[in-house]
């Protein structure tokens, strides 16, 4: 089934700046909207629930499993992280653009659900600023920390499977990109006649 909206999916590594770039983005794009995931870790700093995630338990998550809520669920660094279907088809319906925040696990799964989305990967200048920026966060054990490093090798291996590549060395510029990107899948053929279907059908445009 086609939508108006379009999904707009973005993957990085653990300290990449995916969120904040994701965040920065709504800011300057008043038409693209969140799609809050489930996850079963502990909230962050100043996370709330349902607001960053739905913070559940693991009881929970395996419940939401059975009644076949999310479009997609995987495990990243030991914990559980699913997005719910049908928080981002009401969207897409209604024609609005909505960007998720998941590992490639998911973006893979979402790619072969809604072949129209848009896989966007941020990769860090190096894996040494990589290392800098998860530490000056503040936020995990030695053990996590080398544990994201390890994981961050085989997932920026997987850039090359994704629509597009941004790298966060400059933040002004990797949020220009970003923006870039969503403009431009905008004025595509198949989304603009996805978004604009009576225009498209009294121009007799097939």
């Amino acid at each position: 089934m086609e939508f108006p909206g379009n999904l707009f999916v973005v993957a990085a590594p653990s300290g990449a700046g995916k969120s904040s770039l994701v965040k920065a983005l709504m800011e300057l794009d008043s038409h693209i909207f969140p799609s809050v995931s489930h996850t079963t870790r502990a909230p962050r700093g100043q996370e709330k629930h349902g607001r960053e995630y739905y913070f559940v338990s693991d009881p929970e998550f395996d419940s939401l499993i059975a009644q076949n809520v999310f479009f997609e669920w995987a495990h990243v660094h030991g914990k559980r992280y699913g997005t719910s279907r049908m928080a981002i088809e009401s969207k897409l319906a209604l024609g609005e653009d909505v960007i998720l925040e998941i590992d490639f696990q998911g973006a893979f799964q979402i790619k072969q659900l809604f072949p129209e989305a848009v896989l966007i990967f941020i990769l860090p200048p190096s894996l040494d600023e990589l290392r800098a920026r998860i530490e000056r966060r503040g936020e995990d054990t030695v053990d996590s920390i080398e544990l994201r490093m390890q994981n961050a090798r085989e997932e920026i291996d997987q850039a090359r499977h994704f629509d597009f590549v941004i790298i966060n060395e400059l933040f002004e510029r990797a949020v220009f990109d970003l923006k870039a990107i969503a403009h431009a899948q905008r004025l595509k053929f198949a989304a603009q006649r996805r978004a604009k279907a009576s225009t498209f059908l009294a121009l007799n445009i097939h």
